[in-house]
């Protein structure tokens, strides 16, 4: 099965295309990354597109070989995660192929070394940090995803492990006495693995039920709140 993954959920993403060696076509077998594709911040709407068609180019694939899509649902930046479901969305939807969606929080919590639970951690701006709190034994169990200021998430972080990419965030950690482990930035090579997981089991959804795991109101709809307050 060809398994294609973007992530369009920072300042910087990528796209990646997998095959899993699986035998009379089930879903089931190891993935290899054939190849992950850097995109640059800023302009994933004039890119991600034909990005995609010269990544399936170059290795002699077309959209209709695709088997299923992995992508990174959120949260992260709103322009960004729109662009890369709308394009995951209208793919699944012309190939009618199933879509795993992989939060980015559980990717950083599945790259660090530790298990048991653990605390994934992203800076979200604005004082506060994305948080995500997992128990990593042979499976995976999200116990919550939640936006937390800083004084909150240092409460929460109280006797665990926090795996993060973000700097500011280990700093404070470390600073509270907690335990922490500091990974590079999930990519989409990330995402098609966990995908490639969630499709084994059966965890997908249609390009009508994908939908962005922001985490954050936007602030249009914060705004809104406040106006009919």
């Amino acid at each position: 099965m060809l398994l294609l993954a973007t992530d369009t959920s920072g300042k910087h993403g990528s796209i990646a295309l997998a095959h899993a060696k699986n035998a009379n076509n089930s879903n089931s077998g190891p993935l290899e990354i054939l190849e992950v594709v850097p995109l640059a911040g800023g302009t994933f709407s004039a890119q991600l597109v034909p990005q995609i068609a010269a990544l399936l180019a170059k290795h002699g694939f077309k959209k209709e070989d695709i088997g299923a899509f992995a992508v990174a649902s959120g949260p992260g930046s709103f322009t960004g995660l729109r662009v890369g479901l709308a394009a995951i969305k209208a793919l699944a939807e012309v190939t009618g192929k199933p879509i795993a969606a992989v939060s980015l929080l559980e990717a950083v919590a599945r790259s660090g070394k530790v298990r048991g639970k653990v605390i994934a951690a992203l800076d979200a701006g604005r004082g506060e940090i994305y948080t995500g709190i997992y128990d990593i034994t042979e499976r995976v169990t999200a116990v919550s995803e939640q936006l937390l200021a800083r004084d909150d998430f240092v409460h929460a972080a109280a006797g665990l492990c926090v795996t993060t990419p973000s700097p500011s965030v280990a700093g404070l950690a470390r600073d509270a006495g907690i335990q922490v482990e500091e990974i590079d930035v999930p990519q989409s090579d990330a995402m098609a693995r966990l995908g490639w997981e969630k499709i084994q089991a059966g965890e997908t959804v249609s390009p009508e039920e994908l939908e962005a795991n922001y985490i954050r109101r936007t602030d249009a709809e914060i705004f809104s709140k406040i106006s009919s307050s």
